[in-house]
């Protein structure tokens, strides 16, 4: 009878265990769920910022791979902006989100604070590469860093910027041949051979290596920046007779005289001799020679990450440190001017939760890229000291919420050399970046501020000098795309003090108050 009662109630017993079994079941599972997605690898991030390359010029033209691996795989930022339109101060606004007021590169010299004292112990101290080391990314750097970055009487190669693991930097300015890196810290002497020493295939060699040789238990992240489209223009030998018909566009603002224009832009020759035409047109075609080794490093990248099964989970982000002119407004060659062919840049991104084959109108800065790859890696914030936003929910809206920002601030501080240029005696002193012809692309009074509005309403741009005559620009850029018209004697007056008020606020703007000009 025991055998029995035993026997009869096995099938209850089973059925009880099964039940509190099937009870329990969900919660392992929704144990193990939590656990995966706090213990699973963020995304890898890359960056890859080339060197003076125009977008409203054509500039994108010889990077058919790119923009197919990265724009056509993600979004494409049509109206993406430097806050400053020259390579020391944009790339130190890049690496900390700020706007030039508040990391004070003023330039690109040492006295300007490029890659200065000053610079490393403040602003380099709080870059987002920092937070990525603390995110525990494994980060990477090759290629021109700052200007002046490598000087002796600033650390010289020993200095390596904190947050990077690996350090393949560029002494001073773009080259291709001929150079220094930092490796680590320890100098690295180059030559004149392209196998060896070709800076943009050498940059990305080193990053494939460091990918092969990175821990797969935590995230990457890489910041590539070749010296190209920069002079001095050296193509890599297979890519030197590319483009030979190819010459400098020849409209909008081309060889236009600067009618109303601050006084750099009224001095230069009109219509300009053909020996600066001639010039123009071929540093425009080196220059697209150049890019294509970028095209290759963009496709090698893209080819490495999808063998390594880390495309899918890896954001690619393709932009420039400013815009550039050949020609425009009579200036032979060059940047540093308010107009759109050197403030707009290119701004490309692929990665996880991007739609393909989107075309984004909203404006982007270059400041916003710091917040944007600190965003994706997890960092909060709101505990970061940024002046620039995260555009990571304009490419993926499921991921984040955000806004895109009505009023934003372009604002430059002009180079010039104290004594007069020999060869520009009439001209007097305080210029600099001058040609033959005494046509000078720089002068301590082309120091300005601008306000900028883009949005379905309005597309102005609104311009105060800090010089002799407290000259004033103004262009309605949906009327005037090339900006040939200044308007600041038509328009109404209280549109001018409207912007006048948020140039003022802009330019005394920290953070959050960078965000909200109304």
């Amino acid at each position: 009878m025991a055998g029995l009662r035993s026997g009869a109630g096995a099938p209850s017993g089973r059925r009880r265990a099964l039940a509190a079994a099937f009870t329990v079941l969900p919660l392992l599972l929704l144990t193990c769920c939590v656990r995966c997605v706090e213990s699973s690898k963020p995304s890898n991030i890359i960056v890859v910022l080339a060197d003076d390359q125009d977008v409203q010029l054509g500039g994108m033209m010889p990077i058919k791979k790119t923009k197919a691996l990265i724009g056509a795989a993600g979004a494409t930022f049509v109206n993406a902006f430097t806050v400053t339109p020259l390579c020391c101060p944009s790339r130190s606004s890049i690496l900390t989100g700020r706007y030039p007021h508040n990391h004070e590169v003023r330039n690109n010299s040492l006295t300007g604070n490029c890659s200065s004292a000053l610079w490393q112990k403040g602003p380099e101290a709080e870059a987002f590469p920092i937070y990525l080391s603390k995110q525990k990314y494994q980060t990477f750097f090759a290629g021109k860093y700052l200007n002046q970055y490598g000087k002796k009487e600033v650390g010289d190669v020993a200095h390596v910027p904190p947050g990077w693991d690996q350090w393949h930097a560029l002494v001073g300015n773009s080259q291709y041949y001929n150079y220094t890196l930092s490796v680590n810290g320890k100098a690295e002497k180059h030559g004149d051979s392209y196998e060896k020493d070709y800076l943009t295939d050498l940059i990305v060699n080193r990053s494939l290596r460091f990918l092969d040789d990175r821990s797969p238990q935590h995230p990457f992240f890489l910041m590539l920046s070749p010296p190209a489209p920069h002079s001095p223009w050296m193509a890599a030998p297979q890519y030197q007779k590319m483009f030979s018909d190819v010459k400098a566009p020849r409209d909008g603002s081309f060889n236009k005289l600067g009618k109303d224009k601050h006084w750099l832009l009224r001095q230069p020759v009109n219509p300009m001799p053909n020996s600066s035409i001639n010039f123009l047109d071929d540093a425009y075609r080196k220059r697209w020679q150049t890019l294509l080794s970028v095209d290759d490093m963009v496709e090698m990248l893209v080819k490495k990450l999808d063998s390594m099964k880390e495309l899918d989970n890896t954001y690619i982000f393709y932009t420039s440190d400013n815009g550039y002119h050949t020609g425009q407004f009579s200036l032979p060659i060059d940047k540093r001017q308010l107009y759109e062919f050197d403030i707009r840049i290119p701004l490309m991104v692929r990665g996880p939760g991007i739609k393909p084959n989107q075309t984004l109108q909203a404006p982007v800065l270059n400041i916003d890229l710091a917040p944007t790859i600190l965003d994706i890696s997890g960092v909060n914030l709101s505990t970061v000291n940024v002046d620039g936003q995260s555009f990571l929910a304009q490419m993926a809206p499921s991921l984040r919420n955000g806004t895109a920002q009505p009023f934003f601030l372009v604002e430059y501080t002009g180079e010039g050399h104290p004594t007069t240029d020999p060869a520009c005696p009439k001209l007097g002193p305080g210029l600099s970046q001058c040609f033959p012809d005494c046509v000078c692309e720089d002068a301590y009074n082309n120091t300005y501020a601008c306000v900028r509005t883009l949005d379905s309403k309005n597309n102005l741009q609104y311009c105060e000098f800090a010089d002799s005559e407290s000259f004033v620009e103004v262009y309605n850029l949906t009327s005037d795309p090339h900006q040939l018209e200044n308007i600041v004697k038509k328009v109404d007056p209280t549109i001018l003090q409207a912007m006048n008020q948020r140039l003022i606020k802009l330019q005394s703007c920290v953070g959050d108050s960078c965000r909200n000009i109304d």
